[in-house]
């Protein structure tokens, strides 16, 4: 029987949504009996903006130093461990996850959260992001810069944002770069403290 990761996370989101979460991705990894399922949630954008909202009314000290409070997931460890009981449970009763041993893991996708949809590109402008490209773009493959923007599924990096390494420092000939979404392999956010 092979996992079907589209059905899992279906009824992930479900069992979110009575939580006012959101899944943000579903991770199956391992073989035999080290397998690991994870689960990475946020608050839902009302739930993440009522957070936003008491966290500027009770001053900015709630917040980490310089995370920008729209980074922030909102999700505690309080919400992982009543989703995961909650999940757990409809895993067992659906017998969804093939074979008997797993571990579930429920957590917040965190500062260096993944970036993968159009909607996140949108939501992360003006954050510092890292990405690796599946082939190369001016000789590189890899490149970290401030999201410029996201517009026709294209995102324009500035280079300027932070100092360039190794083969990206001798392919940044320009300040900006155009990249495809569809050439993106892996992105993430870079934390700025």
């Amino acid at each position: 029987m092979a996992l079907k990761t589209d059905d899992i996370r279906a009824m992930a989101e479900r069992v979110a949504a009575t939580y006012g979460m959101e899944v943000v991705d579903v991770e199956f990894q391992g073989s035999a009996k080290f397998r690991t399922l994870r689960i990475f949630l946020e608050k839902t954008e009302a739930e993440r903006a009522k957070l936003i909202a008491a966290a500027t009314a009770e001053g900015a000290d709630l917040l980490p130093k310089g995370v920008p409070v729209e980074s922030l997931s909102g999700v505690t460890h309080e919400d992982c461990a009543s989703f995961a009981t909650d999940f757990g449970t409809l895993l067992d009763v659906e017998d969804v996850v093939p074979g008997s041993e797993y571990t579930l893991e429920v957590s917040s996708p965190g500062l260096e959260r993944k970036l993968s949809t159009a909607k996140e590109f949108e939501r992360f402008r003006g954050s510092l992001i890292k990405l690796k490209t599946s082939e190369p773009i001016n000789g590189n493959r890899h490149w970290q810069g401030r999201l410029k923007s996201f517009a026709d599924d294209r995102i324009t990096l500035d280079l300027s944002a932070v100092k360039q390494k190794g083969r990206a420092k001798k392919a940044a000939t320009e300040e900006n770069i155009e990249i495809l979404r569809s050439q993106i392999e892996k992105a993430n956010l870079v934390p700025e403290f």
